[in-house]
């Protein structure tokens, strides 16, 4: 799944890839990964979350970089993955707003570039959180982060991990985000649910990503590109 183009077909993915990004359903499914198993429930809860962090195993990340597609320097950037202690946990994410320049539209974990005024990388997090959907630091309670993934847009994101209580009322900001949803982290850790995706773009280079789709009522929740990559890094290190 780590794919790395060279320089030279730089231009050439360039040429295709806005149209992948956008319509991330059309590309092909190529496998799905239901012979794994899922994490099991009890290993989900908050004191077995804290413990995992806390004397973390032995594990490689299954994805650290996506194919670079932009001359542009990478930037730090930091995303919360707020897993939500509800009876059964869930994960809090956004689906992006449609005018942003970056992955519009798209699913994603609040979070964003790192400020030289942030103190570390998880206050970048939680300032983010904060400023996109309106969840206060009061109600999150870090646990950890997963190594650094490089973005096709290259920005270099560390996943911080966090417990959130519950009671917390959000306010979007609508110049960033759509809307706010919770996804069950039993289904997120199931790679029953996870599909790969790849498509040849020429002279031998392939797009490859995962998606997790989520039926959220009426509406499809296409997880996919880099929330989806991070999700399956999550659930290598909680079943590793």
């Amino acid at each position: 799944m780590n794919v790395k183009a060279p320089y030279l077909l730089h231009k050439l993915i360039d040429a295709v890839a806005p149209a992948l990004i956008r319509n991330p359903r059309a590309i092909p499914v190529v496998g799905r990964d239901g012979g794994l198993p899922a994490v099991a429930l009890g290993r989900l809860d908050a004191a077995a979350l804290r413990e995992r962090f806390a004397h973390p195993p032995l594990w490689t990340p299954e994805i650290r970089s996506e194919p670079r597609i932009s001359a542009r320097a990478p930037a730090q950037a930091a995303v919360l993955i707020p897993i939500v202690q509800r009876e059964q946990p869930v994960v809090l994410l956004t689906e992006r707003a449609t005018r942003l320049r970056h992955h519009s539209g798209q699913i994603a974990f609040p979070g964003g570039r790192v400020d030289p005024s942030d103190a570390s990388l998880t206050a970048a997090a939680e300032r983010e959180a904060w400023e996109e959907i309106g969840l206060a630091a009061d109600f999150i309670e870090v646990i950890g982060s997963l190594p650094s993934y490089t973005t096709i847009t290259s920005f270099v994101v560390t996943p911080i991990v966090a417990l959130v209580r519950p009671g917390f009322a959000l306010t979007l900001n609508a110049d960033e985000v759509a809307s706010a949803f919770e996804v069950p982290l039993a289904f997120l850790m199931d790679p029953a649910h996870h599909r790969r995706h790849a498509l040849s773009v020429g002279g031998g280079v392939t797009r490859q990503f995962f998606s997790m789709p989520y039926q959220d009522g009426a509406h499809e929740r296409f997880i996919w590109g880099a929330t989806a990559g991070m999700l399956r890094n999550l659930y290598r290190f909680l079943a590793a």
